[in-house]
């Protein structure tokens, strides 16, 4: 089988340092080759360099791409023009931000038939109708006068596959493409992916983190590691019998699960959630009057016991962020009961709740935004603490206190006067889990605080959050849509779906014996990793 494309010997540097050291992989014809590896390894350096896209700091030390026969560090930037997106097409991680928010969706495509394939007016928008109904965008007529914020995250990640196909090219780079896609999403695009592959005869570089993914995927694997391929194999292989010690480590982590105690389980309830509902109201009309609610909350009921875990999951709109503003007393909107420590917080004015927020506080999924990015670590650890009264009182007693977190979640006490855009994604977590642990708290609500994160990493997270737990007794409501990380850090699961738990109870019942269709269909959606059949 011929090759699509050949990179061989790629090494990249910037100043004196080596970013990408002697990269060599193929992808044959109508092959999908996954690249493999944690943030930083150089994966999407890799990708920026096979459609010349590098910034201008970085010098290609030695190597060649090749795109069939022909170099492309030949090509000039006129001539390279011309192959992105009629040759080689790129879907991106974020498709909100790679599309234009000010042009509708059906022009943006339009746009690029424009610029390679110079169609009439006509013909575009035939062409751009057709793309939507293969990538199988609903109301394809309608969604094309649509702009990119009238659609879901699927939807959009759809037209960035349209945009990608639109010239018909012969190797596609898919870059993370349903990292922030809950799992049915996630699950639909993965295999409209496969579909189109197979159809067009398309090979595809599928560069991702999630090894469920890759399992499912591909049909090639090649592991990154600081900047080299430390492994390739075919995915059968790969998975049941990998090679490197990085190797093994990563699936180890993608496969990590919880032990669970079941005698534990009758432990008393730290927090008591009855008939929870959260209603917004829908106004119309020039005196904006109440005509109906949306129902984001409906009548949601559970419990947490003390030193547990649960997990409440679902898909983005289930209403399970909602419950975490709910439970922390940030919604106006809230009915029901919230009874923590025998008392219900629903109701309760700023000075009744204030003693409260020290004891339920929460971690975010986005730790960058999360942190204040002129503050140093010890600033944004301690303005919680003051402003809740807990810790010492003098500066001194105060930084001593913040380099304790510090080496309580894995971080160095000199890491206090930085800044948060010198660390991690990874660090950056630990980093607002410091700062939740600092008020000493009895419940840590976790918004999806691993979605962002690599395998190893994010699996280096959960164990921390399960030391913490082991050592302090905190309890945790966990919420996400990746029902890969249940078993690692819950003990007992709740499904939402529009509003309303359709199942919970203990999480090795719910995950290998589910009862709901829902709950079916969202495990049956879920990418599984292959197991080993090598083992010794």
């Amino acid at each position: 089988m011929s090759n699509i494309l050949t990179v061989k010997n790629l090494s990249l540097t910037v100043g004196s340092e080596t970013l990408l050291d002697n990269v060599s992989f193929e992808i044959k014809h109508g092959e999908i080759f996954a690249l493999v590896g944690e943030s930083g390894s150089g994966k999407s350096l890799t990708s920026l360099a096979i459609i010349q896209l590098l910034p201008e700091v970085i010098s290609v030390r030695s190597g060649d791409i090749h795109l069939k026969e022909r170099s492309l560090f030949t090509l000039s930037e006129s001539q390279m023009q011309k192959v992105r997106g009629k040759s080689i097409a790129m879907i991106f991680q974020e498709p909100m931000s790679a599309l234009n928010p000010v042009m509708t969706v059906g022009s943006q495509v339009a746009e690029v038939l424009q610029v390679h394939l110079g169609l009439k007016k006509d013909q575009m928008k035939e062409k751009v109708i057709s793309l939507f109904k293969e990538v199988a965008l609903k109301d394809p007529e309608e969604r094309y006068h649509w702009y990119p914020h009238q659609l879901s995250g699927g939807q959009k990640q759809r037209v960035m596959i349209a945009i990608a196909l639109a010239c018909e090219p012969d190797l596609l780079i898919a870059d993370e493409p349903t990292t922030a896609l809950d799992v049915t999403i996630q699950a639909q695009v993965l295999g409209l992916l496969k579909k189109i592959c197979k159809q067009r005869d398309l090979s595809i570089l599928f560069i991702t983190h999630d090894m469920a993914v890759v399992s499912e995927m591909a049909d090639r694997v090649a592991v990154m590691k600081e900047g080299k391929i430390v492994e390739q194999a075919a995915c059968q292989d790969f998975f049941s019998d990998p090679q490197h010690p990085y190797t093994q480590r990563l699936l180890a982590d993608a496969r990590a699960t919880k032990a669970y105690n079941k005698a534990e389980k009758e432990k008393e309830p730290l927090i008591e959630v009855e008939d929870l509902k959260v209603h917004f109201p829908i106004k119309k009309g020039f005196f904006q009057r109440t005509v109906g609610f949306v129902k984001a909350v409906d009548g949601v009921s559970f419990s947490i016991a003390k030193g547990k875990t649960l997990a409440l999951v679902g898909e983005s709109g289930s209403g399970k962020s909602t419950i975490g503003k709910a439970i922390l007393s940030l919604l106006d909107e809230t009915g029901g009961k919230v009874v923590f420590e025998k008392q219900n917080l629903v109701g309760l004015d700023t000075k009744s709740l204030s003693p409260y927020r020290r004891k339920i506080q929460v971690v975010f999924q986005d730790p960058f935004s999360a942190l204040n990015p002129r503050m140093t670590i010890a600033d944004i650890i301690r303005e919680g603490m003051v402003s809740l009264g807990v810790g010492p009182k003098s500066r001194a007693g105060q930084d001593q206190y913040i380099e304790t977190l510090l080496l309580k979640v894995d971080l160095e006490s000199a890491h206090m006067h930085r800044y948060p855009h010198e660390f991690s994604g990874g660090q950056r977590q630990r980093i607002g889990i410091a700062r939740a642990l600092a008020v000493e708290p009895e419940l840590i609500i976790c918004d999806e605080p691993t979605s962002a994160l690599d395998v190893s990493v994010r699996t280096q997270v959960l164990a921390l959050l399960t030391k913490l737990q082991e050592e302090s007794g905190v309890s945790y409501l966990f919420i996400t849509h990746d029902l890969s990380i249940i078993p690692m850090v819950a003990d007992e699961v709740a499904v939402m779906k529009e509003g309303k738990i359709v199942e919970q109870g203990l999480v090795e019942d719910v995950m290998e014996n589910p009862q709901h269709p829902y709950t079916q269909k969202l495990l049956k959606s879920a990418p599984k990793l292959q197991k080993r059949e090598k083992e010794s």
